[in-house]
């Protein structure tokens, strides 16, 4: 039962059971409030009694004694239903986005291709925020009122039948109702936050782009297609609305001819003498409180209909296929062999085939070719962001999709070509590559990424904070910042991914130089475009259409006359070109 609530409501476990409590804490609630219809009823008696015959006595303190009792544990019963009901939807919500990112966390880089950031972030936020409602408020409140109306009902039924009848017929066929339109208004919902979706999405762009709306002069084109979006939006949240109201205020309509239908039978049966004044009383009494909340078992029922879609989406996150592996990667040496390597980024469309080659430790590798070719691929299948589609790649002879990725990962250094820098001071964004060094450490990591040089003319040396992503940084000066991380985690496998293309001609080989005193026992991957950057390296890999085309030193593959020989005399020939 555990497991189909969790999936269900994609909930903890934890979750699942303070649901189960807060669902039996309502009914509690609920069945302690009917209680009270039973006191004032053998009060109402009394009272009538009383007037029938003015020598009939009763105590009115006992009735007093009653209420109070009854007020007493309607409030203990409310004091126990909040702390069931918000306290534990708080924690759960808590719970439920540490639950997300820490999937996130575990996901491989596959995932965030076929996602878009909005759609993680509305998940993360809005759903969970939505679900915080159905926890606290719909789910609980749904089941205990229909547990409480159904214990009521089978009273009412003992009590007398054909006025039970005239008062209840008009439950189930009202949640028939809501029922039957299940299908549309789960369809509605899914609809509306697609909608919803692409609008976040749009604003999105528009904040991420700025820059290039405003040097293209797109931006009332932009804005156009911002305001269609919201007016979509707008649109269907209308439509979602109406939708919804159309079955929960017919579904209520029928509730209110309860009413009518106790008050009609109910005089047909007192003329007749079939019901006394007091039993008349009883069920006028027990309708008013019967349809009150039904009306908002209704509305939550939709509710709870319409939640499906983001339910969906948090099941989507929690369903995924983790990456997993042994906690434990001490390899005898960090050679890096690629075996029959493929991989896909989509079925069908194969970015590397069968690619095998070797990198060494204490030599550099470079990967070169073409755009496209596949070279970030294999940085990337390296560090177990993506899994192979077929192949295997070692280190040190252990295959790496036996190890778990952050321990694999412990053993690298890497610099991409899109530097991510945090809006902190620059200490701790080169802190980052190991948490625990010293400052001195960090500045002397720095200082082998040649960072001195411009943070000496900032006003708060290392301590100036340098904006999201680094946006108070030249790109030159970020990806500095970006070696300086990876010179200080000094891990035994280093990948630089195009690191020095955002450097001056001077800065870059003073990076090289930094860098050629880290590759002792290491073993580096480099992915570079500028022939002169690669030229020295101990080992090429030429990558042409997702295969080895060829490799060797620099001197060998000129001699082969192959691409890397073409690429060559293209970049020298760019080289003389002059306005």
């Amino acid at each position: 039962m555990l497991e189909k609530i969790q999936k269900k409501f994609a909930l903890t476990k934890l979750g699942a059971e303070n649901l189960i409590k807060a669902c039996i804490s309502c009914t509690i609630s609920y069945i302690i409030i009917a209680m009270s219809i039973g006191v004032i009823y053998f009060f109402t008696c009394d009272m009538l009694k009383l007037l029938a015959d003015k020598s009939y006595t009763f105590s009115v303190i006992v009735y007093i004694v009653e209420f109070v009792v009854v007020f007493a544990l309607i409030y203990i019963a409310h004091y126990i239903q909040y702390n069931m009901t918000f306290l534990n939807t708080y924690t759960e919500s808590a719970r439920l986005r540490i639950n997300v990112a820490e999937k996130l966390r575990k996901f491989p880089m596959s995932f965030f291709s076929k996602r878009d950031l909005s759609d993680l972030t509305t998940t993360i936020l809005s759903d969970v925020t939505y679900m915080e409602q159905a926890l606290s408020h719909f789910i609980p409140e749904f089941v205990g009122s229909i547990v409480s109306t159904v214990l009521l009902s089978i009273g009412m039924f003992v009590f007398d039948f054909k006025m039970a009848l005239a008062a209840v017929w008009c439950v189930p066929v009202a949640i028939i109702l809501i029922l039957l339109a299940k299908k549309k208004l789960s369809s509605v919902g899914h609809r509306d936050r697609q909608i919803q979706l692409i609008r976040t999405e749009k604003i999105q762009e528009g904040l991420e782009t700025v820059r290039d709306l405003k040097a293209s002069n797109c931006t009332e084109q932009y804005l156009k297609e911002v305001d269609e979006a919201i007016d979509n939006c707008e649109k269907s949240q209308i439509k979602a609305e109406f939708t919804n109201a159309l079955f929960v205020s017919s579904s209520q309509l029928i509730l209110k001819l309860g009413i009518a239908t106790v008050v009609i039978f109910g005089v047909k049966y007192l003329m007749t003498g079939q019901i006394t004044l007091e039993v008349f009383m009883l069920f006028l009494i027990v309708a008013s409180r019967l349809y009150d909340p039904l009306n908002a078992t209704l509305q939550n029922l939709a509710a709870i209909i319409s939640c499906e879609s983001r339910v969906d989406r948090l099941n989507n996150i929690n369903n995924y296929k983790l990456q997993t592996g042994g906690d434990t990667f001490e390899p005898t040496n960090y050679d890096i062999e690629f075996e029959d390597v493929s991989f896909s980024y989509q079925p069908g469309k194969p970015v590397l085939d069968e690619v095998s080659f070797t990198a060494k430790q204490n030599e550099i590798t470079a990967l070169i070719g073409n755009s496209g070719g596949g070279k970030t691929t294999c940085a990337s299948l390296i560090a177990r962001f993506y899994d192979l589609d077929k192949g295997r790649i070692k280190i040190g002879g252990v295959d790496i999709s036996t190890v778990d990725p952050e321990v694999l990962l412990s053993k690298f250094s890497i610099v991409f070509q899109d530097v991510v820098l945090f809006n902190n001071t620059i200490l701790e964004n080169i802190r980052i590559g190991k948490k625990d060094a010293t400052d001195e450490e960090v500045k002397r990591a720095a200082e082998l990424a040649f960072c001195d040089e411009f943070v000496k003319n900032l006003p708060g040396g290392y301590n100036t904070v340098i904006g999201e992503n680094g946006s108070k940084l030249s790109g030159g000066q970020r990806q500095r910042i970006s070696i300086a991380r990876a010179i200080l985690k000094d891990a035994p496998i280093i990948l630089l991914d195009e690191a020095s293309a955002s450097l001056d001609v001077e800065s870059e080989t003073y990076v090289q130089k930094a860098l050629s005193k880290l590759i002792q026992n290491k073993t580096v991957i480099m992915i570079a475009h500028r022939m002169r950057t690669v030229a020295n390296a101990s080992h090429l890999v030429v990558l042409e259409n997702g295969r080895v085309s060829e490799e060797g030193t620099s001197e060998e593959l000129i001699k082969n006359d192959g691409l890397y020989k073409h690429m060559v005399d293209l970049q020298s020939m760019s080289y003389a070109w002059k306005i």
